[in-house]
């Protein structure tokens, strides 16, 4: 099967919530890299079962799609991109939450979550995205549901990065909310952001 669309997507990280955004992806007709820490050898099943537009690369093949979702844990962000090469304004949706462990939140002051990885990923445009989903519900929800389309809230300050985004997500059945800049992403942020968890749909 040929991609059906214009760019590429990669995963650097290849847990829950980074498989059930591939596989709509492929579903719907997106060429998609996964990559994890463990190498490409341990993806390579998971591919297999997504279908031919899947692949297993490293992360810094999947570093190279024109749209990369970064779905690690958060202690682990910081050695995931460690040495890649500069972004040169590819598109980082970074769906990560601060959180050093089960119930245990980063105090970051007034920094948000996606401030502190944009510092990490240098020349990327990166839009705060899908975390605010529980993995485990993407996985096993259809996003257009009977009751309307799960909302997908996203944050950034690059506005065509924010449209890509938008327009991505609206492809695999999502409803996209512009909250703003990335700073405003603390509004998704766990440890008291009002829409961190939740989950609502956008009839139409």
């Amino acid at each position: 099967m040929t991609s059906s669309h214009s760019f590429s997507v990669g995963t650097i990280g290849a847990g829950t919530l980074a498989q059930a955004i591939a596989a709509d992806a492929v579903a719907a007709g997106y060429q998609v890299t996964l990559s994890n820490s463990r190498g490409p050898e341990s993806l390579a099943e998971l591919a297999g079962r997504l279908g031919a537009d899947a692949s297993a690369g490293t992360v810094a093949e999947a570093a190279q799609a024109d749209l990369v979702i970064l779905a690690v844990g958060w202690d682990q962000v910081p050695a995931a991109v460690k040495g890649l090469p500069d972004w040169n304004g590819r598109i980082v949706i970074d769906a990560t939450n601060q959180w050093n462990g089960p119930g245990t939140e980063v105090d970051l002051g007034d920094l948000t979550g996606s401030e502190r990885n944009a510092a990490l990923l240098p020349g990327a445009r990166v839009v705060k995205a899908f975390n605010t989903l529980f993995a485990g519900a993407v996985a096993a929800q259809d996003p257009h549901g009977a009751d309307g389309r799960l909302v997908v809230f996203l944050a950034g300050d690059d506005t065509d990065a924010k449209a890509t985004v938008s327009a991505f997500a609206d492809s695999l059945g999502f409803a996209p909310v512009d909250l703003g800049g990335l700073h405003e992403g603390r509004l998704m942020q766990v440890g008291g952001g009002p829409l961190s968890g939740l989950h609502v749909t956008k009839v139409a």
